[in-house]
């Protein structure tokens, strides 16, 4: 997985490409774990037999707004409601932080433009628990503390942030977001940053209970609510262990949520 969460600046070069005169959802079936069970992708658990069929172009093309018209679109789903979101229409101070407000389409759209896929659940855990080691945080189980150094989190039940301060008083905006990477202390086995707090990550799954035994599978069905994983800039720190799963929509625009990329090893 890549090290850093999507940032603005990142998904601007994609809104600029899908809003010009060549922009264009994925390809269909583009997106699929092809290093995987002989080059037909993750195996889908839902349905014994099947595999991974990427991007569908039939039913989810209409999500990705195209075109030089397309640009209004896209500035209104990346404001989902007011002080959080990072996106700007035009760049400005918030480049380097991660991207939100963006549904589980667009950032699948992302990540295929981009090389990549989402990550299947278990990859995404297997990531932050650091595989077999399974650490109670992705570093380890160091307390995260209040000085954003692991993650950066908060208290849900009251809407209070840590960050930038280092003490917990009420979250005001997008200055309680950080830019990519400004916990240190808190990278994964594999050197992840923000696996855990900053903004919750959308991954390739629909919500299920899990199968088991599972090879280089997921959940695959098309009708399914979508998981993220990792919590949040004000989630409590409950929320910042690797097995904690939600689900929401794939059509939730949500401040809280984010995404990164998975690449073919």
């Amino acid at each position: 997985m890549d090290k850093y969460l999507v940032t603005v600046g990142r998904f601007r070069q994609y809104v600029n490409y899908v809003t010009g005169s060549t922009g264009a959802p994925p390809v269909n079936g583009s997106g699929i774990h092809t290093h995987l069970n002989g080059g037909l992708g993750l195996a889908n658990s839902e349905s014994v037999g099947t595999y991974e069929t990427g991007w569908d172009a039939t039913d989810w093309n209409t999500y990705i707004a195209t075109g030089p018209g397309a640009a209004s679109t896209w500035n209104a789903n990346l404001a989902c409601g007011p002080n959080y979101p990072t996106w700007t229409a035009s760049a400005a101070s918030q480049e380097n932080r991660p991207i939100n407000c963006v549904d589980w389409y667009e950032s699948y759209a992302f990540c295929i433009w981009d090389g990549g896929s989402l990550p299947s659940e278990a990859e995404w855990e297997y990531a932050a628990a650091g595989g077999s080691q399974q650490r109670e945080y992705p570093w380890g189980s160091t307390d995260p503390g209040a000085a954003s150094q692991y993650a950066i989190y908060g208290d849900d039940s009251e809407m209070d942030c840590y960050y930038p301060t280092g003490t917990l008083a009420p979250c005001t905006g997008v200055a309680n977001i950080a830019p990519v990477g400004a916990a240190p202390l808190g990278a994964g086995e594999w050197g992840q940053l923000d696996l855990a707090g900053e903004v919750w990550e959308w991954n390739l799954d629909g919500y299920a209970p899990y199968v088991d035994p599972c090879a280089d599978c997921a959940y695959l069905t098309t009708g399914a609510s979508r998981v993220f994983r990792g919590g949040y800039f004000y989630g409590a720190s409950a929320l910042l262990l690797p097995p904690y799963r939600y689900d929401y929509s794939p059509t939730y625009h949500d401040p809280g949520i984010g995404f990164r990329c998975l690449r073919t090893p």
